[in-house]
């Protein structure tokens, strides 16, 4: 395809690249490695959103760029804009070279193969005569099918001289194979190895599909995210409402909001007057006051009234296009993911071939026969070959996220859990994570002798005319103590100020003034109603969890500084960062990030996700908003903050265990692959020893069931 190069520019340009062919964070090194080449360019790769983000001087084409990805085996082209592509109505998805669809097609097959080939080479009773012909022909298709990406991607790195897990599987993998069915066609008196080939294979192309399913969220979660915009807009024409595409808004057109209806897009209000539940961009648990002038931003919720607003902004100029560019930004400008096993195959593969090629012409020049040299050469491959490496990750990975779910934490992907480690600092939004997110009458202070039922009595009847928020929290706090209201009659609503109406017989007038009321009647102050989002129970007792883990936690929302004070004061959280919008929760992350701290972030709602998606490690609230959840690392179900503690040390005990898979993994072929070189392993006993790491793996992993929550009743702490 031919891609057009873009005009020079007198500043450095940011060039998106969607990138294919990547298996491995070793292949993202290596293209940024081969980008960071060229003159005048700054490129960043990620892998798990196979994108290169490239700042380029203006000299540079895109057309340089795509051919210097391409250099080195590798696809790219230029990404489309996210809003772009989802006013076009195309939702990009994560690509891959083995799309989920096939590796669940591969796998499947390699699994119905693999259990009989397995079970005729370990059980002798089931073998007969001549079942070796028949586990070379189910074999055949488990390691050259099911395979076949391994196969590809080795001989990608062969061409540029690379090497990775790729390759030493597919060499492991193709020499068992190789090696058994020239025995059985040469009727040798040697041992056939299909079962090591075929299920090598498996347990590979296993571990490759859980990775495709964890793995390159931030397309769904930016889609997600401009998903939440309306759909339609009632246009005004000529004085009658006419429901239309969003598509068709354009700047200046009146569009008309009814009570419950999102707005169309961004705006000032040209009639009507109403209260705006912002709290998705804004994280302001109290409804704004709107009036003729105001305002306002698309997706906002109107509670009541209805509104004429004139368009300001549309598209990709509108609030809620931008947090989506916010996202995609932070996401894109994470760091690869560097697994421990890529690391360190680019040295340990190019070892263990060259060793096994030595062993093969020692052993030929030293007299032995072919056979026992090709024998010596293969116990070396087979022992080398990464099955419990394979296993490693996925085992682990399988336990932990499983015992996670039952617990009510969601981890998606092995990637996320190198940075829970060195967290040290622990970002929470305030509304709907610290505290309920939905309001409450907290207190009621008395004036000029009045009484409390007296209060509620007369304030709720003249709020119960009302559709505002704060009116309904009142009322439901009236009805709760007082039950049945009287009528109200000569009710106003006077908008920014509250409401007035007679009460049996007496003028009871309501002032409203953040989250606090004023109730008057015969001309005097009678009581001051506070209206409060109320703490959740068990966040006091998550700060001290969290503190514990050795984590600082900071209060981070767009609420107002006295709200944001009193809930850290009552949970125990000294540093809050208030009256904090979107675009400023990310740059926050940032600072902290920058001053040398490793930053989860916790968080629920719309405008959390560009700071979920920047911090090292993203905690969803899993009772808020799909977006927040796409662009977290963890999500917490329950919607218990006790359940960050529990997720944090849940991710760093399946971390340890990982790690201690791999150790052990290269440790045992370190330790014999001397042993096959010496000719003193054969590849029967090589494959046991295989097994055995890879039972041993299975059984470390499975240790993590036995992790306990904080949460749970009488439980003790996981160790």
């Amino acid at each position: 395809m031919a891609i057009a190069t873009r005009p020079e520019q007198e500043t450095p340009q940011e060039i998106r690249l969607d990138l294919e062919g990547m298996t491995c964070a070793s292949c993202a090194a290596r293209i940024e490695k081969k980008l960071n080449r060229l003159d005048g360019v700054e490129a960043t790769v990620n892998y798990a959103t196979e994108q290169a983000t490239v700042h380029a001087a203006p000299g540079v084409s895109v057309r340089d760029l795509v051919g210097a990805v391409e250099s080195v085996g590798y696809g790219a082209q230029v990404a489309q804009p996210a809003e772009a592509a989802h006013a076009a109505g195309e939702h990009a998805e994560h690509r891959r070279d083995e799309p989920l669809r096939v590796l669940t097609r591969r796998l499947s097959l390699a699994i119905v193969l693999t259990v009989p080939v397995a079970l005729l080479a370990m059980v002798p009773p089931l073998q007969f005569r001549d079942w070796e012909w028949v586990t070379l022909v189910l074999s055949t298709p488990v390691v050259f099918w099911s395979g076949i990406g391994f196969h590809r991607a080795a001989l990608k790195n062969a061409r540029h001289f690379a090497a990775s897990m790729d390759t030493l599987i597919s060499i492991g993998t193709l020499a068992a194979w190789l090696w058994s069915t020239v025995v059985l066609v040469g009727s040798l008196e040697a041992h056939v190895y299909f079962e090591v080939a075929a299920v090598v294979t498996t347990l590979i192309v296993l571990g490759r599909f859980l990775e495709a399913r964890a793995k390159g969220r931030s397309s769904e979660a930016i889609r997600k995210l401009l998903e939440l915009g309306a759909k339609e807009a009632r246009l005004l024409r000529d004085g009658e409402e006419v429901l239309v595409p969003i598509a068709e808004l354009q700047v200046d057109d009146l569009f008309v909001v009814r009570p419950g209806e999102k707005l169309a897009t961004d705006g000032a209000v040209v009639e009507g007057e109403s209260a705006i539940d912002a709290s998705m961009l804004t994280g302001e648990s109290v409804p704004v006051e709107v009036a003729i002038g105001s305002d306002v931003a698309g997706a906002t919720v109107n509670t009541y009234g209805r509104l004429v607003v004139r368009a300001t902004n549309v598209g990709a100029d509108t609030a809620l296009a931008q947090i989506a560019r916010l996202v995609d930004a932070a996401q894109s400008g994470k760091a690869p993911v560097q697994r421990l096993a890529d690391r360190v195959s680019a040295i340990f593969v190019p070892i263990v071939i060259a060793v096994a090629l030595l062993t093969l012409a020692g052993w030929l020049a030293s007299g032995a026969g072919a056979s026992a040299a090709f024998t010596a050469a293969v116990s070396v491959l087979i022992i080398a070959c990464p099955c419990a490496l394979g296993l490693a990750t996925p085992t682990a990975l399988m336990v932990g996220t499983g015992r996670g779910a039952q617990l009510g934490i969601l981890i998606k992907g092995p990637q996320i859990l190198e940075q829970t480690r060195r967290v040290d600092t622990i970002v929470l939004d305030k509304t709907g994570t610290v505290t309920e997110g939905k309001l409450e009458l907290a207190e009621v202070v008395l004036q000029n002798g009045a009484r409390r039922d007296e209060v509620l009595r007369l304030a709720g009847a003249v709020e119960a005319a009302s559709e505002h928020p704060i009116a309904q929290a009142v009322v439901r706090a009236a009805r709760a103590e007082v039950g049945e209201l009287p009528a109200v009659s000569s009710f106003r609503n006077e908008p920014g100020v509250g409401v007035s109406g007679s009460v049996e017989g007496r003028l009871v007038a309501v002032g409203r003034s953040g989250g606090r009321i004023e109730v008057s009647w015969d001309g005097d102050v009678r009581a001051t109603l506070v209206v409060r989002d109320t703490v959740k129970a068990t966040s006091a007792e998550a700060i001290r969890e969290l503190k514990e883990l050795g984590l600082t936690p900071v209060l981070l929302t767009g609420d107002s500084a006295e709200a944001a004070q009193r809930v850290a004061a009552e949970v125990g959280i000294d540093r809050v960062l208030a009256e904090v919008y979107p675009d400023d929760k990310v740059r926050e992350i940032t600072r902290l990030q920058q001053a040398g701290h490793v930053v989860a972030m916790v968080g629920d709602g719309v405008n959390d996700a560009p700071a979920l998606a920047q911090a090292d490690l993203g905690l969803a609230i899993g009772t808020g908003t799909d977006i927040a959840i796409e662009a977290s690392d963890l999500t917490l179900v329950s919607g218990d903050l006790r359940a960050a503690a529990d997720a944090i040390r849940l991710a760093r005990k399946t971390l340890r265990t990982i790690k201690g898979n791999l150790f052990w993994a290269f440790a045992y072929n370190v330790a014999a692959i001397p042993l096959a070189v010496a000719g003193l392993l054969n590849p029967i006993v090589a494959a046991a020893a295989m097994a055995g790491s890879s039972l041993f793996v299975v059984s470390n992993s499975l240790r993590l069931r036995r992790f306990r929550s904080a949460r749970q009743a009488g439980a003790g702490r996981a160790a």
